[in-house]
C-alpha cells in the first residue's frame, strides 16, 4: 500500500508543476514550498527548542489558535513552528506574531518528512482537526516524538474505518493522544483500538468567545449602521450572493447589508456591486463617498469580518450552497441569529445549532424571504434565537484548558 501511495503522491507533484502555469493559487503551491528548507535553516538553529503545529489552512490555524497562545505563554524559550498545506493559510497567516516561523508543508514523501522532521526537531507536535500525511507521522513515531491531534473529528465514512483502510490507521497509531471534538470521534478512535483519547471539545469555541473582550468598533460601521436592522453576509459564495442580491432588490424596508465575499477579486466585486440595485459601496470606496445613504456595503478587504458580526441584528454565513460552510460561532458568540444554507453536515457547531434553533438552515430563497422578514418584525423571536447561540458559545468552551493539562505532562 505504500508503494501505491508513493506512486500518487509523485503522480500528484508531476500533475500540479504543470498545472501552476494555469492557477495562480497553484503557482503559490508549488514555489511556495520550494522555499521551505530555506526559510527553517535561517530561523531554525540545531539546539533550538521547538514546538510544530501543521494547519491545513486559515480555519485550522484559527481553530489552533488558541493552543498556540497557550503554549507560547508557557513555553517561551521554544520556537514556535507553523506549517500550511494550503495558500489560503500560508498567505494569510505568514506574518502571524504567534509563529516564529511559518512554511508550506512540503509534499508527504518520507524524503521530505524526514528533512522536514529533522530541520525541525520538535520537542512536541500538533495537528489541527484533520491532515494525516502517513510519511510524516511514521517519521514522527519513528523517532519517539510526541503527537497530538487537537480538535479532532471523525466519522465513519473516513478511510481509517473501511476495510481497505489499513495503512491510514497504521499511521493514526503514530499519535500520542487525541483530543476530539465529540463522544462519536472518541467511539470510532476506539473501535480501531485507539483508546488514549479525550474527548475536550472545539478549541475554536475558545477563539471566538474571546472576541467578546476586544474591541470590535469600526468607525466606518457606526457611520452606515443607522437603521433598526443589520444582516452581515459573511464569507458568501456566488450561490450565496444569488438569493441574498434577490431579497435586497426586493425588500422594501430600510435594512442595511453587509456583504463580505469569500472572493475579494475587484472584478468579482465590482460585478456583484452592480448587481444590486439599491445604493452600494465597496469598502475600497468608502474614503471618498458618504455612507447617510448607502443601503448595501460590499467588503472587498480581509481581516475585519468578526468585527463586523458585532453589527449585525441577523447574520448569514456562506458556503451553504457551494463548496463548504464557514464559521458559524464568530457570529454566533455576538448573540444574535445565523442563517445558512443547506450543505452544513460535518459542521459540528451548525449541526448542534440548527437542532437547537440558532442556526436557521434554508434551501431557497423563499425561505430566506421568510426567515430574515420574521426576524426583522419580531423582536423577541429574534432575541430568543441570538441567545441559543450566545449560551452554546458559553456552554462549549474549555477545551484549550483540558488540551493544555494533557500537554504539561508531555514538557
Amino acid at each position: 500500500m505504500i508503494f501505491l501511495y508513493n506512486i500518487v503522491i509523485y503522480l500528484t507533484i508531476g500533475i500540479l508543476s504543470i498545472a501552476k502555469l494555469f492557477s495562480e493559487k497553484l503557482r503559490l503551491f508549488i514555489s511556495g514550498r520550494k522555499q521551505t528548507f530555506q526559510i527553517i535553516r535561517q530561523k531554525i538553529t540545531p539546539t533550538d527548542k521547538t514546538i510544530w503545529f501543521h494547519c491545513a489552512s486559515l480555519g485550522e490555524f484559527e481553530q489552533g489558535l488558541p493552543i498556540m497562545e497557550a503554549v507560547k505563554k508557557e513555553y517561551p524559550n521554544h520556537k514556535m513552528v507553523v506549517s500550511f498545506f494550503s495558500p489560503s493559510g500560508f498567505e494569510n497567516k505568514k506574518n502571524t506574531k504567534v509563529a516564529d516561523v511559518v512554511v508550506y508543508l512540503p509534499m508527504d514523501t518520507k524524503k521530505n518528512a524526514k528533512k522536514f522532521i529533522d530541520a525541525l526537531h520538535p520537542s512536541l507536535v500538533f495537528f489541527v482537526k484533520y491532515e494525516f500525511w502517513p510519511q510524516y507521522l511514521i517519521e514522527l513515531k519513528r523517532q519517539n516524538i510526541k503527537t497530538l491531534l487537537v480538535s479532532g473529528v471523525f466519522r465513519e465514512d473516513h478511510v481509517f474505518f473501511k476495510p481497505y483502510g489499513g495503512f491510514m490507521r497504521k499511521a493514526l497509531t503514530s499519535f500520542d493522544h487525541f483530543y476530539v471534538q465529540d463522544e462519536n470521534s472518541k467511539s470510532l478512535l476506539n473501535s480501531i483500538g485507539l483508546e488514549k483519547c479525550t474527548v475536550s471539545g472545539d478549541t475554536r469555541i475558545d477563539r471566538v468567545s474571546k472576541i467578546l473582550d476586544s474591541d470590535n468598533s469600526l468607525d466606518f460601521m457606526d457611520a452606515f449602521n443607522t437603521a433598526e436592522n443589520c444582516l452581515i453576509a459573511g464569507s458568501t459564495w456566488p450561490e450565496d450572493e444569488k438569493i441574498l442580491v434577490d431579497y435586497i432588490n426586493r425588500t422594501p424596508s430600510d435594512m442595511k447589508f453587509v456583504i463580505a465575499p469569500h472572493n475579494i477579486k475587484k472584478e468579482h466585486s465590482r460585478e456583484l456591486k452592480k448587481s444590486i440595485d439599491k445604493p452600494t459601496l465597496l469598502y475600497s470606496e468608502i474614503e471618498c463617498q458618504s455612507l447617510e445613504n448607502i443601503h448595501v456595503l460590499i467588503i472587498d478587504t480581509i481581516g475585519i469580518l468578526t468585527k463586523l458580526y458585532s453589527y449585525a441584528t441577523i447574520a448569514y454565513v456562506g458556503g451553504g450552497f457551494a463548496t463548504g460552510l464557514h464559521n458559524t460561532a464568530e457570529p454566533a458568540v455576538f448573540g444574535i441569529p445565523v442563517v445558512i444554507g443547506p450543505a452544513f453536515k460535518g459542521f459540528k457547531e451548525a449541526e448542534e445549532l440548527v437542532l437547537l434553533g440558532g442556526v436557521i438552515s434554508i434551501h431557497t430563497k423563499t425561505e430566506l424571504t421568510q426567515y430574515i422578514d420574521k426576524m426583522q418584525s419580531n423582536k423577541d423571536f429574534r432575541n430568543k434565537v441570538g441567545r441559543i447561540n450566545a449560551a452554546y458559545i458559553n456552554e462549549n468552551k474549555g477545551a484549550s484548558t483540558k488540551i493544555m493539562e494533557g500537554v504539561s505532562k508531555l514538557l
